[in-house]
């Protein structure tokens, strides 16, 4: 290893963490006035393991941290649970988001300067404080402002459940609390396809795909959960919402929207899409709508809508689709079900009232 590798980290470590690392676990717990035993659980929680109690990795920034939210944790009556679903969710997203960022400005630099895969992480480690204030700053906004676009949906969806006293009605305590459209979206053949690329090019496919089927779900009112390999999992607050991020999946696979690594030729999409109530934890969706969705995307032609009898009912009256009800099939561990195909009544529907298939004709 060239000895510019490790300065250069060291460097970029000093300025992110603002101060030398001078503690022990027990100094850190000393200074946060907690005990050695919940510091080294908060690290542990966060991702990032105490591995040595007695290796001085520690900042005074780490303590200052550690003791504010001890101490609001503590002004808000939060039991040991609820700090722990709020540490670990911090932990687990910013893990994600630090390698996202990272490897994202690797593929710039190997691209902007034609260099290797390692003099890219290398320029990447020299140059990333210059913007490092500014993505950290995009974070917070970016936090506030997803809280915010909560805080308006929870006021719709429940709204009509305050009663004359101000209090939420009662709800069925062994429902799920959410009803929700809930869909996949599953790239034909990746397998095969994945098996005749190189490292660059499965990247580039990976990128552009995920990027533009969550410019698809946004555009027409969804929301992405997760991508999960070649899959997407997608929810909407109504049905009739989901039907449009569905149809615009399918017809983006069809045409330019989701473009293949040749930047040209698209990969077509299996599509499901089921109405049903869900429980949302870890920020992940869970319920039999779900597994539903996922066992009608793997019965689904390349390009097509499924739907399950109940949402297409609900979707029957809406001139908008059409439906077409398919011949009963055993789905592994959900049962016999008769899928109903969904489709656009007219193809001029898929433009008649905002986006659904994003066309995409420029370069990445």
């Amino acid at each position: 290893m060239s000895p510019q590798w490790p300065a250069a980290a060291d460097e970029l470590i000093s300025r992110l963490l603002g101060g030398p690392r001078e503690l022990t676990l027990a100094e850190l717990a000393d200074v946060a006035g907690l005990s050695p035993e919940v510091a080294q659980r908060y690290w542990q929680l966060v991702g990032l393991p105490v591995t040595n109690p007695e290796a001085r990795e520690f900042t005074r920034d780490d303590a200052a941290s550690l003791r504010r939210l001890m101490e609001a944790a503590s002004a808000e009556g939060l039991d040991e649970r609820t700090m722990a679903t709020l540490i670990r969710s911090v932990g687990h997203s910013t893990e994600r988001l630090s390698l996202w960022h990272f490897e994202a400005l690797v593929d710039h630099m190997v691209r902007r300067y034609d260099v290797s895969d390692a003099d890219a992480r290398f320029k990447v480690l020299e140059e990333f404080s210059r913007i490092s204030g500014a993505l950290e700053e995009q974070l917070v906004h970016a936090w506030r402002r997803q809280v915010a676009a909560l805080a308006g949906r929870i006021s719709v969806e429940f709204g009509s459940d305050v009663t004359d006293d101000g209090r939420l009605s009662p709800r069925d305590g062994g429902e799920l609390p959410l009803p929700r459209a809930v869909g996949f979206a599953d790239i034909v053949s990746f397998t095969r396809l994945t098996a005749t690329l190189g490292a660059t090019e499965l990247a580039n496919f990976i990128q552009v795909f995920e990027d533009r089927a969550r410019d698809v779900v946004t555009a027409n009112g969804g929301r992405v959960v997760k991508t999960i390999g070649d899959a997407l999992l997608f929810i909407a607050d109504d049905v009739a919402t989901g039907a449009k991020v569905a149809l615009g999946l399918a017809q983006a696979g069809q045409g330019t929207g989701l473009v293949g690594p040749d930047g040209v030729t698209a990969r077509p999409v299996r599509v499901s899409l089921v109405w049903g109530r869900v429980l949302s934890r870890f920020g992940d969706v869970f319920g039999p709508s779900v597994n539903l969705a996922s066992r009608l995307t793997d019965q689904a032609d390349p390009s097509t809508v499924l739907l399950d009898p109940a949402t297409a009912r609900r979707l029957a009256g809406d001139p908008r689709f059409a439906l077409t009800e398919l011949p009963p099939r055993d789905m592994p561990g959900v049962g016999e079900v008769a899928p109903v195909r969904l489709e656009w009544a007219e193809p001029d529907d898929a433009l008649g009232d905002g986006p659904v298939g994003v066309d995409y004709t420029g370069e990445d």
